[in-house]
């Protein structure tokens, strides 16, 4: 007892020159969520305080303009509204979507949420403009408000939020520790966990083009109404819990709820390239190819860092991340 007591006190340790090194997890001050520790908000510097608020503040009033152009667009009886009450109600997934990435990229200090954040305001941005260009004087001149709004602040958070992406990252060494196995693992859980959300946006976005537009018919809008939405949100769920709680099982049967969206994806592709000159503008069909080939992308992504993912399970970070202070 007298050899080991010094370890169970603050007093120096006289049987070795060199100190043990610490792998026990960093994380007794971090807040447990069902998502993942978190920081509280009296860790965070007050610059990024005040940018967070800014961000948050400015994406609720680009909600709010995006609502009140939709309830304007849906109480029109022009026809020619049709399109840009499709991107409009995009762009509201796609905020939706920006509040979701910005929290918790700022609260846990996560690069991929962040990433995910200026791909999505990116995405918003460049929606916004093609949409702008191609109105008319008058609709141009009702959404001018919007436009200019999306443009200036998306500039300004891409801008910002880049800077965050370059700061150094200790979230990893403070949820993991020192074993570099773990920190490893937290960056894959992280980048799967961000996917899974990147790839539920997607397919929200893509379901929205084809029940708004023509690219379906009457029958196939309640099918996907009815199954692709809810295929979508059910797949997330099971994906995000397979992470989170390390579920081989889950893992397995997430992959392979992704078999008839992939191949949606490719029947979809293929009845665009049917439809491509059957009207007089493609912005409708190369939206779609775009949409598809952007969930095509994160899906590979999304395997690759799964398959990764599934060999470090039972490591010990689950009982790292979700355990609650004491």
């Amino acid at each position: 007892m007298d050899e080991i007591s010094p370890l169970l006190g603050n007093q120096p340790q006289h049987g070795s020159d060199l100190p043990s090194p610490n792998l026990r997890p960093r994380h007794q001050e971090l807040i447990p969520t069902p998502c993942g520790p978190i920081k509280p908000w009296s860790e965070l510097p007050r610059l990024l305080q005040g940018y967070f608020c800014f961000a948050i503040l400015s994406l609720l009033a680009l909600l709010g303009l995006t609502v009140f152009s939709l309830y304007k667009q849906h109480t029109d009886t022009d026809v020619s509204d049709e399109d840009n009450f499709t991107v409009s109600l995009i762009q509201l997934v796609g905020i939706v979507f920006c509040i979701y990435y910005i929290t918790r990229g700022v609260l846990q200090e996560n690069r991929q949420e962040l990433v995910a954040f200026v791909l999505s305001v990116l995405v918003v941005m460049i929606r916004s403009v093609v949409n702008f260009s191609v109105l008319g004087t008058k609709g141009q001149q009702e959404l001018l408000v919007r436009f200019v709004c999306i443009v200036t602040l998306g500039v300004v958070h891409i801008f910002c939020t880049t800077l965050l992406i370059r700061r150094p990252n200790m979230m990893a060494f403070r949820v993991g520790g020192a074993l570099e196995c773990l920190q490893e693992q937290y960056f894959l859980l992280n980048l799967c966990f961000s996917m899974v959300t990147f790839d539920l946006q997607a397919q929200l976005c893509l379901c929205v083009l084809i029940l708004t537009t023509s690219l379906a018919t009457a029958g196939a809008n309640n099918i996907i109404v009815g199954v692709g939405v809810f295929w979508a949100i059910l797949t997330t769920v099971v994906g995000a819990v397979a992470v989170l709680k390390e579920k081989k099982v889950l893992v397995w049967i997430f992959m392979v709820q992704n078999v008839p969206q992939v191949a949606f994806f490719v029947y979809l592709m293929y009845t665009v390239g049917e439809k491509w000159f059957q009207d007089t503008t493609y912005t409708v069909e190369a939206a779609a190819v775009t949409g598809a080939l952007i969930s095509l992308v994160i899906k590979v992504v999304l395997f690759w860092g799964l398959i990764r993912l599934v060999h470090s399970f039972g490591q010990g970070l689950r009982e790292r991340m979700f355990a609650h202070n004491k």
